[in-house]
């Protein structure tokens, strides 16, 4: 992370820096899952206009287990 012999400012510098790379990467992945949520959708629609009712197959189904969730603290350690 930081270093303890930073100045103040150059603290302040950092995390403002990293703070607005982090803003334009969220605006980024925000941006990419919107054309796969539309993506995803066309192919919902496809799939319904020739008869498969998805909502039916997925209540047939288990629900699925997200692997590899940790929290943030534990992954950066």
């Amino acid at each position: 992370m930081v270093s303890t012999d930073m100045s103040k400012d150059e603290k302040v510098g950092f995390h403002k820096g990293s703070l607005a790379t982090l803003s334009k990467e969220r605006e980024e992945l925000m941006r990419i899952l919107q054309i796969v949520e539309q993506l995803m959708q066309m192919h919902i629609k496809e799939l319904k206009d020739v008869g498969v009712d998805l909502a039916a197959q997925a209540a047939k189904e288990e629900p699925k287990k997200l692997k590899g969730k940790k929290a943030i603290e534990d992954v950066l350690g």
